[in-house]
């Protein structure tokens, strides 16, 4: 298998220099990784990407000059199939509901162990989402002042009412398994509801599907 070729950026050099060092000292098992650039603010991660194409960015929410969030947004304008994971020490759900928004893949703290790290940086390039343990978005209110709008965003699409439940939760970054437990449906189920939502819609990634569900108010 190939080796991932990843960036780092983050603003303390000690914890990007050990993060670098955990990355390519994987041991068997692991996805191997080649760290190709680290940076320690965001306008720096925006110049080098302009220029070159990179498989994944992983980044800080807080960083010098240019936040995460925003240079999530610059970078997804020219590099727009980019996997992103943010790995912070920020819990906050609305962060990682907004990092998910920007166009990130996937939430990790920074107390993840090796492990949870390696499996997440597997499922991202693999075009899943990941959240990390202990993190949670917040679940969308029990009633919606949009509720009507949504009913003529179903009808617009011929979404079913199965359908735009599950593109709620698609939009909370839930993967399929999360999904299939919380409906107590099979992942099977999911799968194709999911790629029927994708065929409806017109769109072929999660991320999108996550952007569509918070830009017609979906999810709360």
């Amino acid at each position: 298998m190939n080796p991932v070729n990843v960036i780092i950026a983050d603003n303390q050099p000690i914890f990007v220099e050990g993060l670098k060092s955990v990355l390519t000292g994987n041991g068997t098992g692991h996805q191997a990784i080649q760290v190709e650039a680290c940076f320690y603010s965001g306008s720096e991660i925006v110049n080098y990407l302009k220029l070159k194409q990179t498989g994944l960015l992983i980044l800080d929410i807080s960083m010098p000059d240019l936040d995460g969030l925003k240079a999530i947004s610059e970078v997804k304008q020219f590099s727009p199939n980019l996997h992103i994971l943010i790995l912070t020490g920020y819990d906050d759900p609305k962060l990682v509901k907004a990092a998910f928004k920007s166009g990130a893949d996937g939430y990790l703290l920074k107390s993840s162990d090796t492990n949870e790290i390696f499996h997440a940086i597997g499922e991202i390039v693999e075009g899943n989402t990941y959240i990390g343990k202990g993190l949670a978005l917040m679940e969308s209110k029990p009633v919606r002042q949009e509720a009507f709008f949504e009913g003529k965003f179903a009808q617009k699409h011929g979404l079913t009412k199965r359908e735009m439940e599950i593109l709620r939760h698609i939009g909370l970054a839930m993967n399929n398994k999360n999904i299939a437990n919380k409906l107590y449906i099979s992942d099977q189920t999911v799968s194709v509801h999911r790629k029927n939502i994708m065929r409806k819609l017109g769109v072929n990634s999660t991320n999108t599907l996550i952007k569509i569900a918070y830009d017609n108010n979906l999810v709360g």
